[in-house]
């Protein structure tokens, strides 16, 4: 079992020391936040032990996992990357781009592990139809989110729409060609709602939105490529698969035929590939450990988490405010 440690026990904090304490792969050894009073409230209620100073838990673990808010994101890790620990962050993996490549080079010169913490890459349905992805040429994303006052430290785009570009980085095998966006801030000093394209060399074009200011909640990717359309609903846990095949010289009497122009008949499948339940984020934690463990590459690398900070920063930086 790996010596865990959490720093920063806020609300995902007490989720993650919660986890790592259940879990078969991994030793809690305790947490430090620099709010004390919260700390002694927190051992008190779940008996994990408050360690006095940062640098003492670091020294405690074998992997430490930063949950503390984004602007510490950088000075943390490097503690932990240079104390030789293996690192798990938060997304987004730090505040600028030049950053996270500081971190990626600290990993590499002291031979640590680290992943992001992207943690729809562990949903269920998008798991489950992971291997159904071929070559996406056209993708739509909502994220919807009701007001929070605890988001609004950090844009819109690195709150949540960061969430849809690791998704679809993922997915589409090709560089990022261009970036344009627009934002409206309605009630933060950033934009609440934003909507960027995305456009790689391959000619896949991503339209994703993303707002923090809706009546209702919304996470939804849709997919297309050729003969296929593949819908994910990161909230419900459902997704679907649509594909079109060359229909059949005779088909059934239910076959669901479609004609077009020149003639060309396709049939229509429909594809609902069984979800497993799971706890996202205990299986990003526990993929981490065996990462460790067996030494091989995380499912969210550091170097991912950068990419996607990358594209999120771009969106930010190209924004058209209205």
């Amino acid at each position: 079992m790996l010596k865990a440690g959490v720093l920063g026990a806020g609300h995902l904090g007490k989720i993650h020391l919660k986890l790592l304490n259940q879990s078969s792969k991994y030793e809690l050894v305790g947490f430090f936040d620099a709010d004390t009073q919260a700390s002694q409230k927190i051992s008190e209620e779940f008996g994990y032990k408050s360690f006095p100073t940062m640098e003492a838990l670091i020294e405690a673990c074998d992997v430490v996992d930063v949950v503390t808010p984004t602007i510490y994101h950088f000075d943390v890790a490097e503690k932990v990357i240079r104390a030789g620990k293996h690192l798990f962050i938060e997304k987004p993996i730090t505040q600028t781009v030049e950053e996270a490549e500081k971190l990626l080079e600290l990993a590499q010169e002291y031979n640590v592990k680290g992943q992001v913490g992207h943690v729809e890459r562990f949903n269920p349905a998008f798991m489950a139809v992971r291997d159904k992805f071929e070559n996406p040429m056209f993708i739509e994303a909502h994220r919807l989110a009701e007001f929070n006052p605890r988001g609004t430290d950090v844009p819109v785009v690195l709150d949540l729409m960061i969430h849809d570009i690791d998704a679809i980085l993922s997915v589409v095998k090709s560089e990022v060609k261009s970036v344009s966006a627009s934002g409206v801030s309605v009630i933060s000093e950033t934009p609440d709602i934003a909507n960027a394209r995305i456009e790689f060399e391959n000619g896949c074009v991503a339209n994703l939105t993303a707002s923090r200011i809706s009546m209702k909640k919304m996470r939804k990717a849709r997919f297309f490529q050729r003969d296929a359309y593949i819908s994910v609903d990161f909230l419900e846990k459902k997704c679907e698969v649509v594909k079109m095949k060359d229909a059949p010289e005779h088909p059934d009497d239910f076959a669901m035929i479609l004609t077009n122009a020149e003639g060309v008949k396709k049939q229509i499948y429909f594809d609902n590939p069984e979800i497993d339940s799971n706890n996202a984020i205990l299986d990003e934690l526990e993929t981490f450990a065996d990462a460790i463990n067996n030494d091989t590459t995380p499912i969210v690398t550091l170097a991912q988490g950068t990419n996607a900070l990358r594209v999120a920063m771009q969106v930010i930086e190209n924004f058209k405010i209205l």
